[in-house]
Formats: C-alpha cells, sequence, structure tokens
C-alpha cells in the first residue's frame, strides 16, 4: 500500500520496494509503472546491508519487523537517509541517535502508524489546547470486521507485534514519572459506533508519548481494544505458562512454549475475510482558562473494497506516507530522532488530519465543557 501511493505521488520521482522475500516485493508492484516503482530482494538482516542500501536513497519508510527496527535508525543514519519507521519500540535506545542524525542532516520519525502514530499526534493536541492538561487516554486497535470464535480477533500486522502485548509491561505516565504497568491490566468496557459496538480494553505500551509528554500532563495511558472476552481468554494462556519464553523439556526436545503457542494460534487467527476495522479514540482531560474541557477524538475505520486496502494497512500506512511527502517538499525543517507527537502539532495539525481525511481515514472530534 505504501509502494503504491508513493509511486502515484507526484512529489516523489521513484520508488523502490525492497524485501527478503520475492512474493512480497512481486505484491508490492503490481499493476504499477515499471518508470514509477522498482523493486529488489534483499537480506537485510546481513551485516552492512541496509547501509549500503539506503545510501543509495533520500527517504525510506521503514515496515519492518521489530527486530530490524533499530538497525534501520542506526543504518539511515550512518548512510545520511531520512527515514519513516512504522515500529515504534526501544524508544530510549534510539533516541540516543538524535544527535548523530542532526549531525547527519537526517530525520527519523519513530512510530509514525497508527498506534504509535495517528494517537500520540491527536493525545498531543488536546495537551496543547488546554492550560493544564490531567489526563490522556488512548483507545486503540484492529478488529476483524466478522469476529470468530473463540478469540474474536485475526492478524492484521505482524503476529510478534500482537504477542508483546500479552506478555511486555506496559509503559504509562502517572504523577509526572514513567511507570510500568502489568500486560492486559485495567481492563474496562468501550463502545464505539456501528458496526463495532461494545468492546473491551486493557493497558498496551504507551510508547515514546510516555517520554515525549510526561512533563505535560499527569496521567497518560495507552490501551488496545478487543471485542469483548478476548483479554480473558489470553490471560489464561499467560497464567499457565503457553506465552513464557523460558524453555521446556517435551518428550526429550527443548521447547519454547511461546513459539509453539503462536505456530499453534497463528493458523485460527488468520481470519476468513480480509475484512476489518481499526478504531482509535483519545480522550484528554483539563482546564482552559479556568474551567474544565475534554477533548476527544473517535476514528471508525473501514476496510477500502475500492482500493483493496485493509483498514490496518490504511491508517498504518498513510501517516508515513503524508510524513514522506512533506519531507519531499521540504515542509519539515526539523532533524534528529523525533516522535509524530513533536512533528505533527501546532500548525501541522490541521492538515496532517486533513491530509487523512482526503485519502479516507476520517476522524472526528468533540470538544465538551464542563467535564474534567
Amino acid at each position: 500500500m505504501v509502494t503504491r501511493e508513493l509511486a502515484a505521488s507526484p512529489v516523489i520521482s521513484e520508488v523502490v520496494a525492497v524485501d527478503g522475500f520475492p512474493q512480497a516485493v512481486e505484491r508490492a508492484l503490481a499493476g504499477l509503472p515499471e518508470d514509477r516503482a522498482k523493486g529488489r530482494v534483499v537480506d537485510l538482516g546481513k551485516p552492512g546491508v541496509l547501509e549500503e542500501l539506503l545510501r543509495e536513497f533520500d527517504a525510506a519508510v521503514a515496515a519492518l519487523p521489530h527486530s530490524l527496527s533499530m538497525a534501520a535508525n542506526e543504518a539511515a543514519v550512518a548512510a545520511g537517509c531520512h527515514l519513516i519507521d512504522l515500529v515504534g519500540s526501544k524508544y530510549e535506545e534510539k533516541l540516543r541517535l538524535h544527535e548523530p542524525a542532526q549531525a547527519a542532516g537526517v530525520l527519523l520519525v519513530t512510530g509514525c502508524g497508527v498506534a504509535p502514530g495517528i494517537v500520540n499526534v491527536l493525545a498531543a493536541r488536546g495537551i496543547e489546547l488546554l492550560d493544564e492538561a490531567d489526563e490522556a487516554i488512548i483507545y486503540c486497535g484492529g478488529l476483524p470486521r466478522y469476529p470468530q470464535p473463540p478469540l474474536h480477533y485475526q492478524i492484521v500486522f505482524r503476529f510478534e507485534s500482537v504477542m508483546g502485548l500479552y506478555t511486555r509491561p506496559a509503559s504509562a505516565v502517572v504523577d509526572g514519572e514513567i511507570v510500568k504497568l502489568p500486560p492486559m491490566a485495567g481492563l474496562e468496557t468501550v463502545e464505539f459506533p456501528e458496526p463495532v459496538g461494545v468492546c473491551e480494553a486493557a493497558y498496551s505500551d504507551a510508547h515514546s508519548t510516555a517520554y515525549t509528554l510526561r512533563h505535560k500532563v499527569r496521567r497518560l495511558a495507552e490501551k488496545t481494544v478487543r471485542y469483548p472476552g478476548h483479554f480473558q481468554k489470553m490471560g489464561v494462556l499467560a497464567e499457565l505458562g503457553f506465552l513464557s519464553e523460558e524453555p521446556v523439556e517435551v518428550d526429550g526436545q527443548t521447547v519454547i512454549p511461546r513459539r509453539v503457542a503462536m505456530a499453534v494460534l497463528e493458523p485460527q487467527l488468520s481470519g476468513k475475510s480480509n475484512e476489518d476495522v481499526t478504531v482509535a479514540r483519545v480522550v484528554v482531560r483539563g482546564t482552559k482558562d479556568g474551567r474544565p474541557v475534554e477533548h476527544e477524538w473517535t476514528m471508525v475505520d473501514l476496510y477500502d473494497a475500492v482500493r483493496g486496502y485493509t483498514s490496518m494497512a490504511k491508517s498504518t500506512g498513510f501517516p508515513a506516507v503524508i510524513v514522506t511527502e512533506w519531507l519531499a517538499q521540504g515542509r519539515l525543517e526539523e532533524r534528529g530522532f523525533l516522535a509524530p507527537e513533536q512533528l505533527l502539532v501546532g500548525s501541522r495539525f490541521d492538515p496532517f488530519v486533513a491530509q487523512l481525511r482526503e485519502r479516507g481515514v476520517v476522524i472526528d472530534y468533540v470538544c465538551r465543557e464542563g467535564r474534567a
């Protein structure tokens, strides 16, 4: 989807789709003119390959496994190539690249998708509109349009990222300090407009916002949305040790329970339809001119049958496409390692949301006074 959109952009001269699998490159290039988009099959895990590759380009969009994200950021600095990374993990480790990136004259944008990404920007905007911000709560989830039992979920992006939700402590902000919350804790009911309805949400990692917004809001947390009952079932698997990475012996062989669980679960979570829904809600409460105010943004994004884009592809890919185009147009002058909530607020917020709307990702907004 990102390849297709950038190849159609009037401000991009050439796009090269790179992957380790020939089939993935072929899918990315399907139907695109050869003078606008080309492909390469490259083993990006080999030492030095990423840097050598990035030296050829002005900017790159990294839709890579978490395990390659750090290497891609380091390679971009060494190669002098701007990088828009969809992965937002290991924020503290990557932050050390800020000054080297400035020295190299490049912009590294971390977590430039939907969550992290769009929701970060909405949270920062809500805080920006207040004199004092008390609370920012982020909800987001990728859901099947037609959920199937027993988990009522289907994989809409990398399974390794999904599994992290159930096993890793979640960063959040309490009284301006970064804290770690247990995975799947804080379960609550949340409701979205049709066709979604009643869901549940539990704590997940707040990524960069826990660091960039911690001194601007008293409490901040992010929650992942699923259909009712999902977290209880995954919680049972976690309690029984099926999501553990501690090796166990089975019939004389050493196995890792989490890998076995993933191998069993993945076929069951493939879904019977490409149709999906991405939901997001960001609620920011505080005061303005001495009065309590609540800002709320809600998104219910559906599968795009005309373009053949899943909702998750749209809501994750379009922020990266927009930022890439703005870089090409010279609209982003910052250099260094920055998060979307540091780049896309202030005077850039309305144009960013308008660009998403033009591309089919619509975010509704309401401001309520007298509520905090």
